[in-house]
Order: structure tokens, then C-alpha cells, then sequence
């Protein structure tokens, strides 16, 4: 009986105010919860979608300005974070978070600047050097939140603020590294290359058939990656488990993402972009089934679902960076790849967004179960492009 009165409550809100106080408001904050938690992510995403414009601007002629432009955006935007949380200004904090999503776009776009001058089959191992590099950063920014904490505090400035500040010390550093030392430019160079344009007369005017299942790899990857991690630690404290349990779930979910990508660059090269896209689907199925299927009190399990999901996401990124690269003539390259990284930026926006709405309407064992069976659409569409490329003269 309480539940359907809570639930004739939900449907029509007008009527929630004649319940009794508990009833009223524990299931709909509950809700409200899972629903901000979702959009929470998307901000940052739609971030990187706005940068991402600008940048590939940047790459029509070469890969430095661009790069270094973004980063140098990152440091401002980090720069006025700082400056925000200092003043209490609320309007600035959100404008600075806008622009320090440019750090994350440059760091994105860089993985293409790899594959530059990589030869056509190991451009994924070169791509897969360049994205593992990222870890290194993932792992040190955690083990840095104390110390940056403390030297705020040193400076005056609120804590949380210390992280902001090595950030934006390292997308400077980044910027002026790139402007003093990425010399020639690669992407330049490769234009100017004898092999380079030999391979390249033969190559079709406008993007190959390959590039919509990149596209769609990068897409699914990314969307299903944000949705079911945005709400793994939501569901875990639903069952009990405190911050750090879950903080150390996202941990080592976030090592998954980039340390297999020497291992997949390879296995991308040695197999193929197309097995590589099935590979993708299924770990990503298996991923989603895992965590629906994981007890809510059981870590380990949960553990075991989250760093499926990173490999999976780990094996999308290799493998659809290589397709959209394979696919795209040298000339048109960085245009493509610059829209390509905003359409990823707009999926993981939507996942966040989506995800708080399904769990808050439905369950966590759904959103993973319908997330898995969504990365699956990559394999039959892998495999229909495949064989269309190969039976291209």
C-alpha cells in the first residue's frame, strides 16, 4: 500500500504534499540524486566538444598550434578555477571548468599526432605509445591530491584548489614543450614525404567506407564507458560501501583504460581493425553483463566488471583510432579527426546524462545489461564494412 501511494506520488506531483514527511521525500531525493550524478558528467564532456572546434582548426596545416593552443586554454581555464574558488565566484568557476576542458581535448588529439609518420601498419602501436603515456598522469594525479592540498593551504587558496594549480603549471609545460620541441612538424612532414604522397595518389578523395565504423567504434566505446562508470560508485554506496571503496574501484578502472595500450596496438595490427571491432563489442557485453550481474556487496565482482569495461573502452579507442586514421586521406586527416573526437565528446555527454535517468527510473543491473547490448551494434557493422573493403578493387 506505501509503495503504490509513493509511486501515484512520483507520477503526480501535485499530490506528494498530502503524504507523510519519510514517504514524501526519500524516494524522490533518491532519485534526484542519480539523476544529478548523471549530469554531473556532462558538463566536462560538452567542454571537450566546444574545444575540440578550435583545435582542429589548428591541425589544418599542422599538429603544434592546435596542440599548444589547447593547452594553453587548459592552463587558463585551471588558472581561473583557482581564481574562482579565491573569489566565491560561481559564474567564473563555471566558465573556467568550460575552458579547462581544452587540456582534455589536446590531450585526445595528441594520440593522432602519433600516428603521423607511423608507417600504415603500425600506426595503432604508434598510436597506442602515445595513449598510454596518459596513465602516468592518471596514476600521479590521485597520490598528488595531499600534497597540492597542503600547498594551497600554504598559499592561502582552499584546498581543493591545489590540484587546479599543478594542472595548470602542467598544461603550460605541455604548450612550451610542443612549441619548442615538436620540430619538424609531424603531420607536416608526412605531407611532404615522397612515400607519403605515393601512398596517397592512390588513395580515394573523400573518406573511405571504413570511417563510419570507426566513428561508431569511438562513439559506442566512449557512451558506454561514461554511462556505467558515472554510476558504479552511486550504486556501490546505495549497498554500503564508503568513498574510498569506491574510489578504489574507479582507480583501478582508470588503469585499465590505458595500460593494455601497447597490447592492443599490437594485437590491432597483428589481427585487424575489424576483428579488433568485435573483440570491442564483446568485451564491452561482457563488461555490462558482469556488473549487472555483480551482488551489490561484493567488491571484488563489481572490480571485475569496472576494469572489463576499461579494457573494452581501452580496445574501442586503439581500434577506432586506427580505422578513422586508415580512412581518412592524409590531406582531409585532421579536419576528420577533430570532428570525430567531438562526436565522441557528445556521446560521453549523453551517456552521463542518460545514465542517472535509467537508474533512477529503472535499476544499475539495467543501465550495464542495455549499455552492453548497445556496444554490441559495432560487431555486425565491423564485419559488413570489412568485407565491403575488401571486395573494393
Amino acid at each position: 500500500m506505501r509503495t503504490r501511494r509513493i509511486r501515484r506520488a512520483e507520477a503526480h506531483p501535485d499530490r506528494a504534499a498530502r503524504l507523510p514527511g519519510p514517504q514524501r521525500c526519500r524516494p524522490r531525493r533518491r532519485c534526484h540524486r542519480r539523476r544529478a550524478a548523471g549530469r554531473a558528467a556532462a558538463p566536462q564532456h560538452l567542454a571537450v566538444r566546444a574545444a575540440h572546434r578550435p583545435a582542429h582548426r589548428g591541425h589544418r596545416r599542422c599538429r603544434r598550434p592546435g596542440l599548444a593552443a589547447g593547452y594553453l586554454t587548459g592552463a587558463l581555464g585551471g588558472a581561473g578555477v583557482v581564481t574562482a574558488a579565491a573569489l566565491g565566484n560561481p559564474s567564473l568557476l563555471f566558465v573556467s571548468l568550460f575552458l579547462y576542458g581544452a587540456g582534455t581535448t589536446s590531450n585526445l588529439q595528441a594520440r593522432y599526432a602519433g600516428a603521423d609518420l607511423a608507417a600504415p601498419r603500425q600506426r595503432a602501436r604508434a598510436t597506442s605509445t602515445v595513449i598510454v603515456a596518459t596513465t602516468a598522469g592518471g596514476i600521479a594525479g590521485p597520490l598528488l591530491a595531499t600534497p597540492a592540498g597542503h600547498l594551497a593551504t600554504a598559499l592561502h587558496l582552499p584546498e581543493l584548489t591545489g590540484l587546479f594549480l599543478l594542472s595548470t603549471v602542467a598544461f603550460t609545460l605541455a604548450a612550451l614543450t610542443l612549441l619548442i620541441w615538436l620540430r619538424p612538424d609531424p603531420l607536416l612532414l608526412a605531407r611532404a614525404l615522397p612515400a607519403a604522397s605515393a601512398s596517397d595518389e592512390g588513395a580515394p578523395a573523400r573518406p573511405g567506407p571504413g570511417l563510419p565504423v570507426g566513428v561508431l567504434v569511438l562513439v559506442l566505446s566512449q557512451l558506454v564507458m561514461v554511462a556505467v562508470m558515472t554510476m558504479t560508485p552511486i550504486h556501490m554506496h546505495a549497498h554500503g560501501f564508503g568513498t574510498a571503496a569506491s574510489g578504489l574501484v574507479i582507480a583501478l578502472h582508470t588503469g585499465s583504460m590505458y595500460l593494455p595500450s601497447p597490447l592492443t596496438g599490437r594485437l590491432v595490427d597483428r589481427f585487424g581493425a575489424a576483428v579488433m571491432s568485435v573483440v570491442t563489442a564483446g568485451t564491452l557485453l561482457a563488461a555490462g553483463v558482469a556488473a549487472a550481474l555483480a551482488p551489490g556487496r561484493s567488491i571484488v565482482l563489481i572490480t571485475v566488471a569496472l576494469v572489463l569495461l576499461g579494457v573494452g573502452w581501452n580496445f574501442g579507442l586503439v581500434t577506432g583510432t586506427a580505422i578513422v586514421t586508415d580512412s581518412t586521406p592524409l590531406a582531409a586527416r585532421a579536419k576528420v579527426q577533430g570532428l570525430v573526437d567531438v562526436a565522441i565528446a557528445v556521446a560521453g555527454a549523453a551517456g552521463g546524462l542518460a545514465s542517472g535517468i535509467v537508474v533512477a527510473t529503472t535499476s544499475y543491473p539495467i543501465l550495464a545489461v542495455l549499455s552492453g547490448a548497445l556496444a554490441f551494434v559495432a560487431a555486425p557493422a565491423a564485419l559488413v564494412a570489412a568485407r565491403r573493403s575488401s571486395a573494393r578493387p
